[in-house]
């Protein structure tokens, strides 16, 4: 008899509800269509949710008409896009996730003060580009203590840090640390700024792989802490597979009825976990255990424009009711 145990805490974070709540909100406000640029948030169950709801996404402003809405990501964007956003026109609701825009303004202040960047993360994602697009002066990107080794800098003491949010401490201790000995001087955040919803997630793998034999992450493939998600399962020495839903289950994974450990990356929603573990009935699930771990209470405003257009929408309801 197998039994399940899933992780907590797991799935969407504060910022992706808040970012999915963003489009779903503007749909019900707004006349259709509602553009969206790139994903919302790495995860095609829930774009193509709300693209079914009426949202429109986009890779490039140029396929946004002059003059209608747009959401950026959650991921956050360059501050060139936000200035494109305006020549166009566009009605720009801003769906960055605030951990994000932190990130953002704790680099724009190293730079202020005439220090060049080093933001550790992985070039190409969404977030890098965008923190790098904030940020006037010289910037490099790393994720590797041989990149760190590597790098070459103008002023040694006039460096300064920031981090990708979907790495947690664990991810960059040794590139920060690396860092720090080549360059005393370096500045950097506090470890309480670095994103609360990567650490608990993978802190809470870490504990799950003591009691399982198998781990199952429900995420994208381009999900960069779904991804880490799996590797810390696989650090910890247990069998870890990535899944986007409950379709990439194989019969043989559960042949030698192993003790399973299921979580979800933060941009994966419950239902995806839901129906993972349906299937699992059917290979011979019979009991699922929910383990101890943190419980999150962190939530995000919705941005003000928005709030102001529900407010005013909800008026003209209440007029037309009158």
């Amino acid at each position: 008899m197998m039994n399940v145990t899933l992780a907590q805490p797991r799935g969407f974070c504060a910022g992706v509800v808040r970012a999915v709540e963003i489009v779903e909100q503007a749909l019900m406000v707004y006349p259709h269509p509602v553009y969206v640029l790139h994903e919302i948030v790495h995860n095609r169950y829930v774009v193509d949710d709300l693209r079914q709801k009426g949202a429109v996404f986009v890779e490039s402003l140029d396929d946004v008409p002059l003059g209608a809405v747009c959401i950026f990501s959650a991921h956050g964007v360059a501050r060139a896009v936000v200035n494109k956003a305006e020549n166009r026109q566009l009605e720009i609701i801003d769906a960055t996730c605030p951990l994000v825009t932190k990130v953002h303004q704790q680099a724009q202040r190293y730079a202020q003060q005439g220090y060049e960047i080093i933001i550790i993360g992985h070039a190409g994602h969404p977030e890098v580009e965008g923190t790098r697009g904030r940020i006037d002066g010289i910037v490099h990107i790393l994720s590797t203590v041989p990149e760190a080794q590597a790098l070459q800098v103008n002023d040694p003491c006039k460096l300064a840090y920031v981090t990708q949010t979907t790495l947690s401490v664990d991810d960059t201790k040794d590139v920060i640390a690396f860092l720090n000995q080549r360059f005393p001087n370096i500045q950097g955040p506090q470890l309480s700024d670095i994103c609360y919803a990567t650490q608990n997630r993978q802190n809470a793998v870490r504990e799950l792989a003591k009691q399982v034999d198998l781990l199952l992450v429900v995420g994208a493939s381009n999900s960069s802490n779904s991804n880490r998600l799996r590797e810390a399962g696989e650090q910890a020495g247990i069998t870890s597979y990535l899944i986007q839903d409950a379709n990439d289950l194989k019969p043989e994974w559960f042949q030698q009825q192993p003790k399973i450990g299921v979580t979800a990356g933060a941009s994966a929603p419950e239902i995806l976990i839901q129906g993972v573990l349906k299937r699992l009935e059917t290979f011979g699930v019979k009991t699922v255990n929910v383990m101890n771990g943190e419980i999150e209470n962190t939530t995000f405003k919705l941005p003000l424009t928005l709030l102001e257009k529900i407010k005013q929408k909800q008026g003209d309801v209440a007029l037309s009711v009158k």
